[in-house]
């Protein structure tokens, strides 16, 4: 690292949110530098970096993670990669931000938990509903007692859009959409642990695509340790938009967070009052991307910020695995013992 002051990062994936996060290291993260882009896919990489004038591309990803001069990198390649792709990086000794899932099964979280422990590398798994307006002062509620004791929980995504069903591979409504909510549910209870998951999905946005594995609804039931009863739901097609809310209803009150207008503006006109909404989640979550790439910036640097790590991965999955289990079944499943971290 030339400069202690600045992190330079190399980006692995020059996808959709890949680019989102490549333009927020270039434009709003002022201690990083997006030194490199990576990507096997012929030009993806070229492209991205041209429109943020990024010199280094590459195809080869290990060619990345052998330069000296990365310090960090942010990993945004499809979920099926990011369990090797945390091990190659952590490997090479990189700082390692890691969109969610890290892995899609228990084992392959084990795997990133042990190579992020065995090379002593920073690593932060991209939840970032902790990050977004509304949930870290929801959870200092809690934290600070105002709620009382969590007695009801809910969390909701809702996506604008399913522009192409035969491209959504099986079990995505929990592995990478409804994951932001286990998390979410986590993060609100602090010090409870998941003990039994029911859920309850079909394909109500595009039905003719269920034999082919399709699952666009769902709605998940999770108990807790400490008796609370936590909802979980997400839909892939909100007409009005991008759609993002909590909740936790308690002995002493009631919190919430979430707001999906893209402004204060309300009109009010002859057929009632109207307001914009955000149509995209890189649009509503651009402060949330935001804050959670600047905490790992800043840890890496050396002044540590709270962020979800390896063990939030691994409690949220392990939820996600169980829905997948309570779907096939039609029954609730019992978790395992095995501790998290609230």
């Amino acid at each position: 690292m030339s400069d202690s002051r600045t992190l330079n990062v190399g980006l692995i994936g020059a996808g959709r949110i890949g680019s989102s996060h490549a333009d927020l290291i270039v434009r709003a993260i002022p201690n990083a530098r997006l030194a490199a882009i990576a990507d096997p896919v012929p030009g993806a990489a070229e492209r991205l970096a041209g429109t943020l004038g990024v010199e280094q591309t590459y195809t080869d990803i290990g060619q990345m993670l052998a330069d000296p001069q990365i310090d960090a990198v942010v990993i945004t390649a499809p979920a099926r990669f990011h369990t090797a792709l945390v091990e190659q990086a952590a490997e090479a000794g990189k700082a390692i931000f890691c969109e969610k899932p890290a892995g899609m099964s228990l084992a392959e979280i084990e795997r990133v938990g042990r190579a992020v422990q065995a090379h002593e590398v920073l690593f932060r798994i991209g939840f970032n509903r902790r990050f977004a307006d509304g949930f870290p002062q929801m959870r200092a509620a809690i934290d600070a007692g105002r709620i009382g004791t969590p007695q009801l929980l809910r969390s909701l995504t809702r996506d604008p859009g399913l522009a192409d069903p035969s491209a959504v591979a099986p079990w995505t409504i929990f592995f990478e959409t409804l994951i932001h909510d286990f998390d979410t549910l986590n993060f609100l209870n602090p010090g409870a642990r998941a003990t039994q998951v029911y859920a309850v999905a079909d394909a109500l946005v595009a039905p003719d695509y269920k034999d082919a594995g399709l699952l666009d609804t769902a709605v998940v039931t999770i108990r807790y340790d400490n008796g609370a009863i936590a909802t979980a739901e997400a839909n892939f097609s909100a007409a009005y938009g991008y759609d993002t809310r909590g909740e936790v209803f308690g002995s002493a009150g009631m919190a919430t967070a979430g707001d999906l207008a893209a402004s204060s503006m309300r009109y009010y006109g002859a057929d009632g009052i109207a307001t914009e909404t955000v149509r995209a989640d890189t649009q509503s979550m651009r402060s949330a991307y935001t804050g959670e790439l600047q905490a790992f910036v800043d840890t890496a640097l050396g002044t540590p910020v709270a962020g979800p790590g390896a063990d939030a991965a691994r409690d949220a999955l392990r939820i996600a695995v169980a829905c997948v289990e309570s779907h096939r079944t039609g029954l609730p499943v019992a978790l395992d013992a095995e501790e998290t971290n609230g």
